[in-house]
């Protein structure tokens, strides 16, 4: 499992890129899900999009699924907004209803 840093932003996107990038390439040829947790991601962009959209097409290209954990719900309502949500595995994902948010 990989986890996202705190901060994802544009500054942070290579970076992050590189070090799923990297556990992918030492993972080897392993079956299954590249799972990220993005569970302690607070502040973030829609680089983190992105990042994660990086993700998937490096897991696909080692033959496996992309699973993404934890994903706060802002970043799950960007991914909609963006078309992506389904894409990036998250369209299970609950967000909050903030019709009744004061």
């Amino acid at each position: 499992m990989h986890a996202l840093p705190e901060t994802l932003t544009l500054a942070q996107a290579n970076a992050a890129v590189a070090a799923i990038q990297q556990q992918v390439e030492n993972d080897g040829s392993e079956d299954g899900e590249l799972t990220i947790d993005a569970s302690g991601v607070r502040n973030f962009d829609t680089s983190a999009i992105a990042v994660l959209l990086e993700a998937r097409r490096l897991a696909a290209a080692g033959g496996r699924a992309l699973s993404v954990q934890g994903a706060p719900a802002a970043m799950v309502e960007l991914s909609g907004l963006y078309g992506v949500k389904g894409l990036l595995g998250l369209a299970g994902a609950e967000v909050p209803d903030q019709s009744t948010r004061a």
